[in-house]
């Protein structure tokens, strides 16, 4: 175990979100687990133990089906903070068994192999018009024109939300999302409980609407299971699954998407390679994924004393599951720091793993490769404008923005 002082991890330094990989090096050859006061967390670098712990029931997302706050040793979130914490609390990301077994069983009858195929021709064909308005216009934005429009479209399909109503979504996502960041601060935090209300209040008139005019859409699956079903939802359930499948549905793909580009752009001998040949597309977007994994932290509750190493993690205690770390771990990875599009053994966490692995990765995977094969189709001379911004986050790792020309 090392102290927080002794480590070259820090969350806040503009130069450690630039390249947090070199800290991680040092995490893992330091030790198996590490204690961040300024967080009040466990890190754990290892791709082993992060494998492992994500599958630990000893661990849960969180401890509210077992414990009060004070039983935990936890202090409750803030009365302002409630319509947040609310709606977040509510969704199967932060619940345990049997509230998450009940929930991910209705929620993945839209995620089936065969529902997720039938929508890659719309994927693909909203793909190649996003790109071919990118081509036409000379170039622009990549994360604006292509990688944000595609996942929010394609997730605002799926729960039957009109055109007309998507462009506060993204928007919505980013300020809830704001929250699970290291210590976020009261600014974030309003700014969370403001889309949070806005968010709810949509989804609330829009449940009524399509229960009173039913379509094919997840939302009124959603409210089929919650009026027949025996493991039924309630609205709160409904209301917190949609945005869930929402945010989750493509902050992901979003960062993927931009934090992959700009890997190829600084690696041209592998940019040249996929050019080359686009039949390394799937193996390509599962390297990019690893190679500047999008959600760089996982946190767990440990319900249970759990030793890792020698060292007793007591109950009540959080641990911090890094997941760029274990996805550069040369215990598993050869050559982890090199980008290779060829790599074959690839077992990357960015997906998760356990009751929580992520129930939209198939989608993630098409969406991905969809807007990868029309842009090397489409603008196969496509390249940077200029130096890319990254956002100032740690957990959400992505860009402000990917200026290209074509």
């Amino acid at each position: 175990m090392t102290a927080e002082s002794d480590l070259a991890f820090d969350p806040w330094d503009p130069a450690f979100l630039a390249d947090p990989y070199p800290a991680y090096t040092e995490l893992r050859e330091r030790g198996r687990v590490h204690w961040f006061e300024p967080t009040h967390q466990w890190l754990v670098p290892h791709h082993a133990d992060v494998s492992a712990l994500l599958r630990e029931r000893r661990l849960g997302r969180t401890y509210r089906h077992r414990f009060t706050h004070e039983e935990f040793g936890r202090t409750a979130p803030p009365p302002e903070h409630e319509p947040f914490h609310t709606l977040n609390d509510h969704g199967m990301l932060d619940l345990e068994p049997p509230d998450h077994t009940r929930i991910r069983r209705l929620v993945s009858k839209a995620f089936t192999p065969r529902t997720v195929e039938r929508l890659k021709p719309y994927v693909e064909g909203l793909a190649a018009d996003l790109v071919s308005a990118l081509v036409d216009a000379g170039g622009g934005d990549l994360l604006r024109d292509v990688a944000e429009p595609l996942p929010v479209a394609v997730i605002a399909e799926m729960l039957g939300i009109p055109e007309s109503d998507r462009a506060p979504l993204r928007p919505w996502s980013a300020d809830i999302c704001g929250m699970y960041e290291l210590n976020p601060s009261e600014g974030t935090a309003k700014r969370a409980v403001r889309a949070s209300v806005e968010f709810t209040e949509y989804l609330r008139e829009l449940i009524a609407h399509r229960r009173a005019h039913p379509g094919d859409d997840l939302v009124s699956g959603l409210i089929a299971a919650h009026d027949e079903d025996d493991d039924r939802l309630t609205e709160q359930e409904m209301i917190s699954t949609c945005v869930l499948l929402l945010n989750a549905g493509h902050e992901a793909t979003v960062n993927s998407t931009v934090n992959g580009w700009w890997a190829l752009f600084r690696n041209p001998d592998q940019l040249a390679a996929l050019r080359a040949d686009h039949s390394l597309v799937p193996s390509a977007v599962e390297e990019l994924m690893r190679y500047d994994t999008p959600l760089q932290l996982f946190e767990r509750w440990v319900l249970d004393d759990i030793e890792i190493d020698g060292t007793v993690i007591p109950r009540g205690a959080e641990i911090a599951m890094l997941f760029g770390s274990a996805n550069h771990d040369p215990a598993v990875f050869a050559d982890p720091a090199r980008l290779d599009l060829t790599r074959a053994d690839n077992p990357h966490v960015s997906f998760s793993a356990g009751i929580h692995y992520c129930i939209g990765a198939p989608l993630a995977r098409i969406e991905l490769a969809a807007s990868m094969r029309a842009l090397l189709e489409r603008a196969p001379t496509l390249a940077p404008a200029e130096e890319p911004e990254r956002t100032p986050n740690f957990v959400i790792r992505g860009l402000e923005g990917l200026a290209v020309e074509v």
